[in-house]
């Protein structure tokens, strides 16, 4: 739950000001302080003690105490700077404050209107994202959540940060509840619960469906699961009179072991955040339903958990997709890109204007980009390009890929219509995953995001925590601008 949230036009005066305990004051990129800076003296006090100009402030928040015991942060924000810089500075800042507990922060804005209004929407958002600790089992010493956030210096916020925090929000809650208490069956409970929170529709494909169906991929990876629960689930947002199609598909692997290609206790590790696409996709939506977008979004979650057991598939199986493609299994530790084919099969089906596809993929895109930007695949330069404004625009920056025809080579098969990937060291297998991918998307416009930021250690751009989120805040970004190019 995010924190109850205030604004109001004008600054505190100075007694107003004494009787707060955590303040965040943002100020706007400059050589000079402001002569309206809250607490003046005592921020100039503190710079010439760290021996720091003014500017300074644009590059790390500076920290004090009043006279009264309230802790103070400074901070400049500075449009020429990017969104992910701006972002990485609000979080730094609200961590100083949020390490406290405290029940209530205050956000003071100065500034002229328009960089008042640009800042704290960014402080908004970076505060509200911050301000709910993740699900935690604590018998003691659990964390507390902020109650209040009120910003001070501006008119009412619009909705976009608080429904971006709240996508947000939604996003690491899954990501970071355990495997045991988020199987492919309690995450199904979810969904039906914010469907009717939300009035989404819901359509479930359970395994006895998919297998009538033809849906070979991704039952064979379902199969090896003693609990039988996988499915493919579709949630629907639908406005009055849309104005475009979108279909979101999301890997939903609740916990992945390997299969047969069993993986290392070490490489086991974590791998209940293996359904960080669904989640990230349940996010978007969360947050596009708040901000009445004037789409139709579909969201197609792959739910399942890749198990070991005598049921599971073997590596030379050929199993035969949704779309009739024979695949020829090689690995059973590539099981994302199987439950994504059927998926991706069955969402293209209704011909969406757009379709994009998350997953947590492969590690290869994390040993080519780390854990600070995210990669992309598009079917066009312009849906690239479009991938790439959205990343600058929202401060989760992705990075595009190719998929020339001849890397698929190496997914020759003599078995079947296709391999589901390959042996070979040193092959690029985010570039195969992808092309694979494409199989299942024909002719449709496509966006594929391989989520290598989708946990990174002490946190990234806007959020502190190793669970980002990541992909949310991108996903509405490039809805918002699919809708101003396609008008």
């Amino acid at each position: 739950m995010l924190a109850s949230l205030q604004t109001c036009f004008e600054l505190p005066d100075h007694a107003a000001l004494a009787a707060m305990s955590h303040v965040l004051i943002a100020l706007p990129a400059s050589t000079d302080l402001p002569e309206d800076c809250p607490e003046r003296a005592l921020l100039l006090s503190t710079l010439a003690r760290r021996r720091l100009d003014p500017e300074a402030l644009a590059d790390e928040p500076v920290m004090a105490n009043s006279a009264e015991g309230g802790l103070r942060v400074w901070l400049m924000l500075d449009r020429k700077q990017s969104t992910f810089a701006n972002h990485s500075l609000l979080c730094d800042g609200m961590a100083i404050l949020l390490d406290e507990e405290p029940a209530a922060v205050d956000l003071l804005i100065c500034g002229k209107t328009g960089d008042a209004d640009w800042m704290a929407e960014h402080a908004g958002y970076v505060a509200l994202a911050n301000g709910t600790p993740l699900p935690n089992q604590k018998k003691k010493d659990a964390p507390r959540r902020l109650e209040q956030l009120n910003i001070r210096g501006v008119k009412p916020l619009p909705e976009r940060p608080r429904s971006l925090a709240a996508g947000n929000l939604l996003a690491r809650t899954l990501i970071a509840l355990p495997p045991n208490s988020l199987t492919p069956s309690a995450y199904r409970t979810r969904i039906a619960t914010l469907a009717n929170e939300n009035a989404w529709q819901v359509e479930e494909f359970d395994l006895s469906r998919l297998r009538a169906m033809g849906a070979g991929a991704f039952v064979s990876v379902a199969q090896g699961s003693e609990a039988n629960d996988a499915a493919i689930v579709r949630i629907s947002f639908i406005p009055p009179q849309p104005q475009g199609h979108i279909a979101l598909v999301g890997k939903g692997i609740c916990f992945d072991t390997g299969g047969h290609n069993l993986k290392s206790a070490e490489a086991m590790i974590g791998m209940h955040e293996d359904m960080a696409g669904s989640a990230t996709v349940l996010g978007i939506l969360l947050a596009a339903t708040r901000l009445a977008l004037p789409l139709r979004i579909d969201a197609w979650l792959a739910l399942a958990s890749n198990d070991i057991s005598p049921r599971a598939s073997r590596q030379g199986d050929v199993v035969t997709a949704l779309d009739g493609t024979t695949i020829e299994i090689v690995h059973t530790d590539a099981e994302g890109r199987m439950v994504l084919a059927d998926t991706l099969a069955l969402a293209g089906r209704s011909e969406p204007d757009l379709m994009v596809d998350f997953g947590t993929l492969t590690y290869t895109m994390i040993q080519a980009l780390g854990c600070r930007y995210s990669g992309v695949f598009a079917s066009s330069d312009e849906l690239a390009g479009l991938a790439v404004q959205a990343g600058s625009r929202s401060g989760e920056r992705v990075a595009c890929f190719p998929m020339d025809d001849d890397y698929e080579e190496a997914l020759d098969s003599t078995l079947a219509d296709i391999c589901q990937c390959s042996l070979d060291d040193d092959a690029p297998d985010h570039i195969h995953a992808a092309l694979f991918l494409k199989r299942f998307v024909g002719e449709l416009p496509w966006l594929h995001v391989d989520l290598s930021a989708a946990s990174c250690d002490d946190g990234l751009g806007a959020i502190a925590t190793d669970q980002t989120g990541f992909g949310v805040a991108w996903g509405v970004q490039l809805l918002q601008d699919w809708l101003q190019t396609s008008r």
